[in-house]
């Protein structure tokens, strides 16, 4: 089966590259986020002996490595990897380059919506764990960032009377279930968390989703330069509230399942 090329990885590395001098802005956030998904592994008894990390730009595996659990990370981006403070490789999200039951623990954070298989990226990770090993993972689903895709359509029409794919499509609550189950995943447990984050303005946004690498690295992105008016448009949509704020909430899919084992 031939897989859609939804992401333009070059980007992606560009922009996770550019994050990692920008990131400590979001220390905060990171840390937060993280410790929503090791709130979970410590509700696990079981001792676990080999991990594999994940995207989690070294908030994850330094709290593996506080837990005394040794730990591989993997990211697309090399300049990632440095962040890491053990071993690291760096390999594109959509090839696992591990052997089967290599470990006993896969976690990821905020970083499979990256893939261009998320289908397969999950049955890859089963694959890897050894049997009775656990997956833990973090995704933004839908609907984050939605007040800015709505924003940017409405001014674009106005402008251009058509639309742009500026805002990567998320997977929502209900697809995650059916993706864990069609993994093959035991007794999975797919939980829903949301952060309250509220901007005054546009530029503060996109200065968030640059620093965190997320801005649109989609592989059918127009790659023009957008009306000089478009952000202006927008921002005044979104800054038009009575608050002084606007809320553009984080939502996060939190996915545990275990490899089959007899």
């Amino acid at each position: 089966m031939t897989v859609p090329i939804v992401f333009d990885y070059h980007a992606v590395r560009q922009h996770r590259t550019r994050s990692v001098l920008l990131q400590n802005t979001l220390t905060p956030l990171l840390e937060a986020t993280a410790d929503i998904l090791l709130d979970r592994l410590d509700d696990v008894s079981r001792r676990f002996t080999s991990a594999l990390d994940i995207g989690g730009r070294g908030f994850i595996a330094k709290a593996l490595l506080q837990r005394d659990i040794p730990v591989i990370s993997l990211d697309c981006c090399p300049a990632q990897t440095q962040q890491a403070p053990s071993l690291a490789v760096c390999s594109d999200m959509d090839i696992l380059p591990f052997k089967a039951h290599s470990f006993d623990l896969v976690i990821a954070h905020l970083a499979l919506h990256w893939a261009n298989d998320l289908p397969g990226i999950l049955r890859q990770i089963r694959h890897i764990l050894q049997p009775d090993g656990l997956f833990l993972a973090s995704l933004p689903i839908v609907p984050t960032l939605q007040p800015l895709r709505a924003a940017l359509e409405n001014a674009e029409l106005a402008l251009r009377g058509g639309v742009s794919p500026r805002v990567s499509p998320l997977p929502t609550h209900y697809s995650c279930v059916t993706l864990m189950q069609r993994a093959g995943f035991a007794l999975p447990i797919i939980d829903r968390e949301i952060l309250d984050l509220r901007y005054r303005s546009l530029r503060a946004l996109i200065a968030d989703l640059r620093a965190a690498g997320e801005t649109n690295a989609l592989a059918l992105r127009a790659r023009t330069s957008p009306p000089r008016e478009l952000f202006a448009y927008a921002a005044a949509e979104l800054e038009s509230t009575a608050e002084g704020h606007f809320a553009v909430p984080l939502h996060m899919a939190i996915l545990l399942g275990w490899a089959p084992d007899p």
